[in-house]
């Protein structure tokens, strides 16, 4: 494949680029989607042919499970088991936060091939609150299977733009349209009966739903992350997406650090800064005399600013032509959990 074609979803009229989207997939071909999150590499999830090719485009691995997009909530029973012991409160989840940016992980139908859950009895199912989104799955009446639209590992597209610099000539077509709402990818869970009252919410991957949000549903707990002797997240071993040491990361070395001092530049290496606030409080602009600084959430520091400039502002410097980028803590609250992780996942180790 030579040429990778941009189709905008017009807002006015979004029909066109709608059905080209349903007319490759029913093809058993590719394409990037938008969604409110990051933009997706979609392919039939119950075709496992056209899924090959999400992993072949991605230099995927297939230890790495998908997440599957549906059109409407009913829909998750083409693919998933909902518990009897926990369906009420997966109710109540799907009611306050679907359409949106949150993901469950339930017990697949047969129907879903074993390359999308990398070989588990589960599957990750979600339903996206874009608008061009939810008309192709509802065009194409069939479950999407949609990973993140980059090269396996790499910093996530929020653009179209983004899309076409790390997958073009590998895909035959991207919808654009436009920039992503939340920019970081979807909250992960799994609920489970609780040893109490209340059911237990475990957070696989954190994001837009946090889990302040989901705190009135059930008990908020964490994974218990599969390691191998090293020490080290097991690739083979892990439920979901998201969760595997290594992620988000740019081509140029990344580093967070946690306070300035520790910061110690090497002779003759250029460094870039990747800032909350851009200003001094931090003790980090002043730090140093950096190359190139990008900017979170100017001035005000909202938090939800910087989570949707975020992979944009780290592809930028990734551009930068610099040797190394230095990022600066963010606020652990809110959706800044979920800034902190991709960030320490990006980071060099």
């Amino acid at each position: 494949m030579s040429t990778t074609k941009i189709i905008e979803a017009d807002p006015e009229d979004p029909q066109i680029a709608i059905n080209a989207a349903a007319e490759l997939l029913a093809a058993g071909e590719i394409v990037a989607l938008p969604t409110e999150t990051v933009y997706g590499l979609a392919a039939n999830a119950l075709d496992e042919n056209a899924v090959a090719k999400i992993f072949e485009a991605k230099d995927r691995p297939s230890y790495d499970p998908l997440i599957v997009h549906v059109a409407k909530p009913e829909d998750v029973h083409l693919v998933a088991e909902i518990p009897a012991e926990v369906e009420e409160t997966i109710n109540k989840l799907m009611a306050e936060f679907w359409p949106g940016a949150l993901t469950f992980v339930l017990p697949k139908k047969d129907s879903v091939p074993d390359s999308v859950t990398a070989g588990l009895p589960t599957v990750a199912v979600r339903m996206s609150a874009h608008p061009v989104m939810r008309a192709i799955c509802k065009k194409f009446g069939k479950p999407i299977a949609a990973p993140s639209a980059n090269l396996f590992g790499r910093i996530s597209p929020t653009s179209a733009q983004a899309v076409l610099k790390e997958l073009g000539g590998r895909i035959p077509a991207i919808i654009d349209g436009g920039a992503c709402l939340n920019g970081l990818e979807s909250t992960i869970v799994k609920v489970q009966p609780g040893k109490k009252s209340k059911d237990e919410i475990v957070l696989l991957r954190s994001g837009p739903v946090t889990r302040e949000m989901m705190l009135p549903f059930g008990k908020m707990v964490k994974p218990k992350v599969k390691r191998d002797a090293e020490g080290k997240a097991d690739a083979k071993a892990q439920e979901s997406p998201g969760m595997l040491d290594s992620h988000y990361s740019p081509v140029t070395p990344f580093k967070l650090l946690e306070k300035p001092e520790d910061f110690v530049a090497e002779e003759g290496k250029v460094y870039a800064l990747l800032s909350h606030r851009g200003t001094s409080k931090a003790g980090y602009l002043h730090l140093h005399d950096w190359d190139t600084v990008e900017i979170l959430s100017p001035g005000k520091g909202k938090l939800s600013e910087a989570a949707v400039r975020l992979f944009y502002c780290m592809r930028k410097l990734d551009e930068a032509g610099v040797d190394m980028i230095v990022a600066e803590p963010l606020s652990e609250v809110g959706i800044g959990v979920a800034i902190m992780d991709r960030l320490r996942r990006a980071s060099e180790k």
